[in-house]
């Protein structure tokens, strides 16, 4: 009887353990096939509503992009999520990126642009207070003309369609019958002047050359240094449009659904935390910015000239130079004037009518006498003293463009290293277990391309078939300034754009902590800290005084010498008291064993 009983409770222990593993099995499968990890990351990342996500996964799913064998957690509405959801995301990582870019170029157009204004400013002050205090009888009535020629040299340097040499002209065709009647003739009636004879003086004014060769001088000195600064302005410009414009172009369909693929069909297997392989994602970003990829050699070529004309701008005081030197000039223009005022009086009144009001009988009939009178009798008056710019402005237009050419160094190759960083850090994984769009896999086996519209031929994982038409635009539209620029600049080739970075630079590219309050000078900026006016005008000559004379900025390029102490002197001595403590040593261990 036992063994009756035996078997059958055999049996029915077997039964139960059979359906308790039945049940474990059961419950382990249905936690495998959920979609909780997948819904997880949908809310998490806000691709779309929530309840587009199934709870469990599906075996009849029709997808269009994340196909696979096996249950799907994805259905096609996910799709349509996930594509919206990707295309915002990579397009704001490309703003991340060219958002540094963008902010580098806005932040020093206005910063130049505002040293530009105030030095026009400071050198309008300083125009206007030699007038007051030295040609005080045509001062007032002359200051209008002044602020009009800095009002025109600003408009100019903002990129407006405006002439230096005619602004320059204008000036001194508008001041010199004031120089007629005030200075040559300062007993003229007021009354024989009238708007007729000032309008016959500046017409003739280039004809008669009271001013000498002044005018000209300092409208070729102001066109070549407020040219290049005009130039650097608009060329900022272009680059915020080109960037711009590059932010507004829209990615390709072929190009979001390849992203789709690479970022998110992982997550239809359950797979939400792998990361796609490092040549997979270069394959995929370089497919989907082949057109901005187009403009790399163009923008090189463009950030080369943004360093020529910043050079020939401010590499050697050249614009701070050009508008301190204007009083200088109107200075000598107007001695000038006076020196030969006998000669201008005589010239002007045969084709203008001017009369001094003197009998004719008390006119002077030889202009070489009265010049020879006028110089033994009658001194020049003598210039104000030229005051310098405040010392926390000395340098700084230098110092402004080296931090530009430094930071701009970082971005010359822009648009051929984006796929690159949109494909480092935590966005690929390099040489573990990731995802190659098909599955997962230890390492991508498929063929990496290079940049640009024509390497995408090969290009495995996005079809390009033509430039976008935007970027296109961009990019004839660039290579169209670039080329307006040389044409205008033919010796920007010429120039050494960092042949004055200083001594701030190490050769691998990284700068000192060093500060000039804190007595340091980098050697492209010996005449930074002695920067005054450096006007070239009889003033100095005739005080023996010559801009830059000093000897220790003959060539502010080259990197002073530096002096090594205590490196050499140290290393003399100690070597035989090394050479004693060896020989010591030596001895004690063998003595001692």
């Amino acid at each position: 009887m036992s063994r009756g009983v035996c078997p059958r409770v055999n049996s029915c222990g077997s039964v139960w353990i059979l359906l308790s593993v039945l049940f474990a099995i059961s419950v382990i499968d249905v936690d495998a096939y959920s979609c909780h990890e997948v819904r997880t990351a949908f809310q998490l990342r806000q691709v779309g509503p929530l309840h587009r996500v199934p709870e469990t996964p599906g075996t009849d799913v029709d997808l269009l992009l994340c196909k696979h064998q096996g249950p799907s957690c994805c259905t096609r509405k996910m799709e349509d999520s996930y594509q919206s959801a990707v295309k915002r995301e990579t397009i704001h990582n490309i703003h991340s990126y060219s958002y540094e870019l963008e902010h580098l170029i806005s932040g020093h157009l206005d910063a130049f642009q505002d040293m530009f204004q105030y030095l026009l400013s400071f050198s309008q002050g300083h125009l206007s207070s030699l007038l007051e205090g030295s040609f005080s009888s045509l001062s007032r009535h002359a200051l209008p003309h002044v602020n009009q020629l800095f009002s025109s040299l600003s408009l100019y340097l903002r990129g407006a369609n405006v002439s230096v040499e005619v602004t320059v002209h204008h000036f001194f065709n508008n001041i010199f019958p004031l120089v007629c009647t005030r200075l040559i003739n300062p007993g003229l009636d007021g009354s024989m002047t009238g708007s007729d004879m000032s309008d016959c003086l500046r017409m003739i004014r280039q004809d008669v050359n009271p001013f000498g060769p002044h005018p000209f001088v300092m409208a070729q000195e102001l066109a070549g240094a407020l040219g290049a600064g005009r130039q650097l302005g608009l060329a900022l410009e272009e680059g915020l449009e080109v960037m711009n414009a590059t932010e507004h172009a829209d990615l390709s369909k072929e190009c979001v659904k390849s992203l789709v693929k690479m970022v998110y069909c992982s997550h239809c297997r359950g797979l939400t935390l792998i990361k796609p392989c490092s040549g997979y994602c270069l394959n995929v970003m370089r497919g989907c910015l082949a057109s901005a990829a187009e403009l790399d050699q163009p923008w090189r070529r463009y950030t080369s000239l943004l360093e020529q004309l910043t050079h020939a701008m401010a590499g050697h005081h050249s614009l701070e130079l050009a508008l301190l030197g204007v009083r200088g000039h109107v200075h000598e223009a107007l001695l000038y004037a006076q020196l030969h005022g006998p000669l201008i009086t005589a010239t002007v009144d045969k084709v203008c009518g001017l009369s001094t009001g003197e009998p004719a009988g008390m006119r002077t009939t030889s202009p070489e006498v009265t010049i020879s009178t006028m110089t033994s009798s009658s001194p020049l008056p003598s210039a104000a003293p030229s005051q310098p710019l405040p010392e926390q402005w000395l340098g700084r237009l230098g110092h402004l463009r080296r931090e530009f050419l430094m930071h701009l160094q970082r971005y010359k190759s822009f648009f051929a290293a984006l796929p690159e960083m949109l494909c480092e850090g935590e966005n690929v994984v390099e040489d573990s277990t990731c995802w190659s769009g098909d599955g997962v896999v230890e390492s991508y086996t498929g063929r990496v391309v290079g940049n640009g519209l024509h390497a995408q031929r090969q290009n495995p994982e996005v079809k390009v078939r033509s430039l976008d038409p935007s970027l296109a635009e961009v990019k004839e539209r660039l290579e169209h300034f670039n080329q307006e620029t040389q044409e205008r600049f033919p010796k920007l080739d010429h120039m050494e754009a960092w042949d004055e970075l200083g001594s701030g630079e190490t050769e691998e590219g990284s700068t000192t902590d060093c500060d000039d309050e804190d007595g340091c000078q980098a050697s492209g900026d010996g005449q930074e800290k002695t920067l005054v006016h450096k006007e070239v005008s009889a003033e100095e000559k005739s005080t023996g005084r010559h801009a830059g004379s000093d000897s220790s900025h003959e060539n502010p390029s080259k990197p002073p010498s530096v002096k090594v102490i205590g490196g050499s002197p140290s290393a003399s001595w100690a070597r035989p008291w090394s050479m004693a403590l060896l020989s010591a040593g030596l001895c004690l261990q063998w003595i001692l064993f």
